[in-house]
């Protein structure tokens, strides 16, 4: 007997068999809303898949157009995407043919779903949509590398046929319903997408402008998520339909779904995060952090090149200065309506500032793009703070948002792969992260708070606790939890280990990180908001990791990270109910006072007011934490006033969440077994028994032209041959850095053990110790400093080849404080002097040669020597040595990497008749050698004779010097 379809305007019961001879077998039943899901899916996955390879594989070629290429055209069109390589091509006709499938049944889907009697809008709608379905195979099949021309006529017959499908589609479905309210602004958007489109692209090929077509593509692309999207609504629209598969046929049901239970059912969802609005908030925090991150860094830039306040700072303002215009209804009401408009703005000018070469531009960007994302994140908490559940969701994906940062510069070595210090040739991700940014803001969905009930009806506390525990909470959790490596430099005390390291650490701290999202959730409120557990848990923790060192120290920091997050719910409850542009201009503005204080600690020297807070890092701790303390007291006033017994959790919130902590913690996990040292690290010339020390000032990792500079310090690194080397103006672990190391690229892609130095506890603009050898133990020293800066050493002890050699790092103050850098160089001799082993002194010393300081330095009680006393072009660093053979010296140019040139020497260990003869002049003296007399395993590389590489070349003598063997 062949199979009926059996059409059920009521539901049918399973002795619907009377109507056969058989009896009938339910084989399973599934809900229509299914259909439009996997057509969503599988659409959006043929062109993602496409855009991800063909970036991944052919970036420069699909970005080139017949006028310009990469940079001028930095993103590529829809076209070039899906047609013009392979294998990207097959895989987007493969995904598309597989979404035919259910591309069919939406069309017949949406046909039964809004048939009605004598109507002709169904009829329309379908024959409209069959054809359309049809000509998007035209130009799916036939791109434009086969074909141009008729590429372009199934394009142009598929947009016009767009509009009758989105027209009877729309107007068929029920008045003031939400598919019809959703499916009409989809449509708008969808059109209105075009008129931009048309300009761009008539400036690309009329006035042939060069970035046109990628600003043209930006669009094509917004038009593909707004054609899939309009037909997304069907999830919602078949939702109340089941089809059920019986032996004997087919039927289609209502869903099993009283009105009443129905009713309950949408009050309980709209209250509620789906999983996909749930990752769209996560990406749209992922976006926040990076944006309000890169501001300061991006700030700090101008301040290094000024040597002092360079006007610049007060772009920081943008962080407050967005809660003024959000006092107004209008405004916050206009960016809950249509949050696309600041997530979208927020992205292109936060992540997309990459794209301007010229720092003072990329600032700007940077600046505006914070605006936005302020602006965005106080609306949306506004509005949500209505809807008790999702409220409870955003702000855990506000600090999930926040792990998710720092998994990612876990992984990309403590770099943010969508900053805009960041591109491609160091390392970054920038257009990936504008392209999930835009996915984010796309898909956030309209979170306008009812205009009866604005705000929530609560008493108790007040607007000033409320903001300033916020501003407490904001600045802790980005200076202290913006990077898992933050508080490991602040506990480090050198050789040997003793502590955790930035790799080791890592997952310690996420591990801690998680555990505080948990316990946010799943703790009560009560627990959380006590005075027990905020002055012991959030109090001791911090006085431990604050005076300690090692992993005692370590536990501490850990236990705060845990702390820290676990509060996220607290604070963000006793903001509820107030005036959001009032609560959240003087939270941000108390926020910037605090983290200008964390900077004036180590920049007194250089700003108004310095010495008020010179090396007082213990106020800014104590500060940030009472603030917090203050914002815990105003949630339980509110709480005793208002009778909010519990925080409110969606039934789904806390699996979501659980889902994506194990899925971060996997990739810290993956992250941590990769990067964890496995074999011994090897000098570059181990077969001579040689090996070659340099110093370098390298300026913060900012290069000249404001990109992250590790990757091309690495590059000079190793083409040098530098086995051992220090590295000053290094402290980048703070918010004005980034929260970053780069010395943590440099040393593991190298193979280089690493002391970091006093940490940014101790005040100081940083020095590191990278070595091929390992380091048996180091010590930690901070000179006098009775006036100007802090000045920091690092005294280690080497095994080179066997011998324990002492080496020093150094950076001496700056040149207006005399009496200071006096101080310093009697310190520095004395170190020195106290050293029975060979030793190297790498340094920063500010001073001329032969003359003042520099007669402490190279002395009889410091008993070392310098490098090459006929080198009269110093003035900052120097080399020192004694008890060794030096068997050459060289200085390379740094190009655009820093301010500092990379300077050399090459060293032989002595022999035991070297050691007998204690020939002083011999070893010390400068006793020049052409290069054909030095053994060929002894010289310094050829790469940078002449013009050099990449603007790196020997200079001043043009040629490395060489001493006598």
């Amino acid at each position: 007997m062949g199979n009926k379809l059996k059409l059920a305007v009521a539901e049918p019961t399973l002795a619907g068999a009377a109507t056969t001879d058989v009896a009938e077998t339910l084989f399973f039943s599934f809900n229509a809303s299914y259909i439009a899901y996997a057509h969503t899916i599988c659409a959006y996955t043929a062109f993602l898949s496409a855009f991800v390879v063909g970036c991944y594989l052919h970036y420069y070629k699909i970005v080139e157009n017949a006028s310009f290429g990469y940079p001028d055209e930095w993103f590529p069109s829809v076209s070039a995407t899906i047609g013009d390589r392979y294998p990207e091509r097959s895989v987007f006709q493969v995904v598309i043919a597989v979404t035919s499938g259910p591309r069919f049944l939406l069309l017949a889907f949406n046909f039964v779903k809004l048939y009605k009697p004598n109507s002709a809008k169904p009829w329309l709608a379908l024959i409209s949509g069959v054809l359309r379905t049809f000509t998007c195979g035209g130009w799916v099949y036939i791109t434009s590398t086969d074909d141009h021309d008729f590429h372009d006529i199934f394009m142009i017959l598929y947009l016009v046929l767009t509009i009758p499908w989105t027209v009877f589609v729309t107007i068929a479905s029920p008045k003031g319903s939400t598919v019809r309210t959703g499916r009409f602004y989809t449509a708008v958007t969808f059109f209105g997408t075009l008129v931009p489109l048309v300009y761009w692209f008539i400036q690309h090929k009329v006035h042939v402008r060069p970035g046109a077509y990628s600003i043209y593509a930006y669009f094509e692309w917004s038009l593909v998520l707004w054609d899939v999207a309009f037909d997304a609504w069907s999830i919602l629209d078949f939702s109340d339909i089941e089809i059920r598969i019986f032996s004997t046929g087919v039927a289609f049901a209502p869903a099993k779904k009283t009105l009443a239970a129905a009713k309950t059912e949408t009050k309980t969802q709209a209250d509620e995060f789906s999983t996909v609005e749930f990752l769209v908030n996560l990406i749209n925090a992922y976006i926040f952090w990076t944006v309000i991150t890169a501001l300061l860094l991006c700030v700090w830039y101008f301040p290094l090149w000024y040597m002092g306040l360079s006007g610049y700072e007060v772009t920081i303002i943008s962080i407050f200065v967005p809660n003024i215009f959000l006092a107004f209804p209008f405004i916050r009401n206009f960016f809950a309506r249509f949050p696309l408009v600041g997530r979208t703005l927020t992205v292109i000018f936060g992540i997309g500032a990459y794209k301007l070469e010229d720092p003072e531009q990329k600032l700007m960007a940077v600046t505006a793009g914070t605006f936005f994302a302020i602006a965005s994140f106080v609306t949306e908490f506004w509005a949500l703070s209505t809807q008790p559940k999702k409220f409870t969701s955003f702000s855990t994906t506000f600090i999930v948002g926040l792990l998710t940062t720092t998994v990612l510069k876990y992984v990309f070595y403590s770099n943010n792969p969508v900053w805009p210090i960041m591109h491609e040739a160091n390392g970054g991700y920038n257009a990936t992260g504008i392209f999930v940014g835009l996915l984010g803001a796309f898909f956030t969905p309209s979170v306008i708070a009812p205009a009866s009930t604005k705000t929530v009806q609560r008493s108790g506390g007040s607007l000033l606790l409320a903001s300033v525990g916020f501003a407490g909470y904001f600045y802790s959790i980005q200076a202290y939890l913006g990077d898992s490596g933050t508080l490991v430099t602040w506990i480090w005390e050198g050789f040997p280990i003793r502590g955790a390291t930035p790799i080791t650490g890592g997952i310690v701290f996420f591990i801690a990180f998680i555990f505080g999202v948990i316990a946010a959730l799943k703790v009560n409120s009560k627990v959380l908001s006590s005075i027990y557990y905020n002055l012991i848990v959030g109090g001791g923790s911090a006085i431990v990791f604050f005076n300690l060192k090692g992993w005692n120290g370590f536990a501490g920091a850990a236990l705060h990270v845990l702390y820290l997050a676990s509060i996220t719910p607290i604070i963000f409850e006793g903001l509820v109910g107030f005036n959001p542009g009032a609560a959240f201009f003087l939270g941000f503005l108390i926020d910037i006072l605090i983290s200008l204080g964390s900077i004036w600690v180590v920049a007194y020297a250089f700003v108004p007011g310095g010495p008020l807070l010179r090396e007082r890092m213990d106020l800014i701790v104590i500060v940030s934490f009472a603030l917090i303390l203050l914002g815990v007291l105003n949630y339980n006033l509110r709480i005793q006033s208002s009778h909010i017994t519990k925080l409110n959790q969606g039934k789904n919130l806390f699996k979501q969440t659980l889902t994506v902590l194990t899925v971060l913690l996997a990739i810290s996990a993956s992250t941590f077994i990769k990067r964890y040292p496995t074999v011994p690290y090897k000098p570059y010339n181990e077969e001579s028994r040689s090996f070659t020390a340099g110093i370098w000032c390298v300026h913060f990792g900012l290069d000249n032209d404001m990109w992250s500079s590790e990757t091309r310090m690495k590059n000079l690194i190793e083409e040098a041959q530098v086995d051992i080397i220090g590295l000053l103006e290094t402290d980048t672990q703070r918010m004005i850095g980034g929260n970053r190391d780069f010395t943590q690229t440099i040393a593991e892609e190298l193979g280089m053990y690493t002391d970091y130095g006093p940490g940014p506890n101790k005040h100081t603009w940083g020095s590191a110790l990278l070595s091929k050898f390992p380091i048996i133990n180091s010590t930690h020293h901070l000179l006098p400093s009775p006036v100007g800066e802090l000045a920091p050493a690092i005294h280690a002890t080497l095994d080179i080849y066997g011998e324990l050699v002492d080496v020093v790092v150094f950076h001496s103050g700056q040149e207006e404080d005399v009496e200071d850098r006096r101080l310093q160089s009697l310190g520095i001799r004395d170190i020195l002097g106290s050293s029975n082993r060979p030793r190297v002194l790498l340094s920063y010393l500010v001073t001329e040669p032969l003359t003042g300081n520099y007669n402490t330095y190279v002395s009889e009680e410091s008993g070392v020597y310098d490098i090459d006393s006929t080198d009269w072009d110093r003035w900052c660093e120097y080399i020192l040595f004694r008890d060794l053979k030096k068997v050459a010296y060289a200085r390379i140019s740094r190009s655009t990497i820093t301010d500092t040139e990379l300077q050399i020497a090459k060293f032989k260990l002595l022999t035991d008749e070297q050691k007998e003869a204690n020939d002083i002049d011999f070893l010390y003296g400068n006793h020049y050698v052409n290069e054909e007399d030095i053994d060929e395993n002894l010289r310094m590389p050829q790469l940078f004779r002449g013009d050099g590489v990449r603007g790196h070349r020997y200079h001043v003598f043009d040629e490395p010097r060489y001493f006598a063997p």
